[in-house]
């Protein structure tokens, strides 16, 4: 089973669309509310190196980044075998590095 994880904050657009997204996926996250506790914004500070944005989201402890970062996946259908709902699509050996050196998803 996938560990989904979100760190959101109230009032943030980009969060909820994130949790919608995901919520159309059926699939089950933890939202970690910012300021709820000083342990979950120190967590939060560490794991996404002193990110200001919100939401930001751990795919089985890997950082995905923000909601554009996701809508990026999905759009490029990887987001689904991430979330373990599909297999991994082929991806030739150029494109992965390609991606690795510019830390682009498509």
């Amino acid at each position: 089973m996938v560990r989904i994880e979100l760190y959101t904050n109230r009032g943030c657009g980009a969060c909820v669309n994130a949790k919608r997204l995901l919520d159309k996926k059926k699939v089950t996250y933890e939202e970690k509310r910012l300021g709820s506790t000083k342990r979950i914004d120190m967590e939060f500070r560490i794991r996404t190196k002193g990110s200001k944005t919100i939401p930001q989201i751990f795919i089985d402890d890997e950082w995905i980044g923000g909601f554009e970062e996701l809508l990026k996946y999905d759009q490029a259908n990887e987001l689904d075998w991430r979330l373990g709902l599909s297999e991994r699509p082929h991806v030739s050996f150029l494109t992965r590095v390609f991606r690795r050196l510019t830390g682009k998803i498509y």
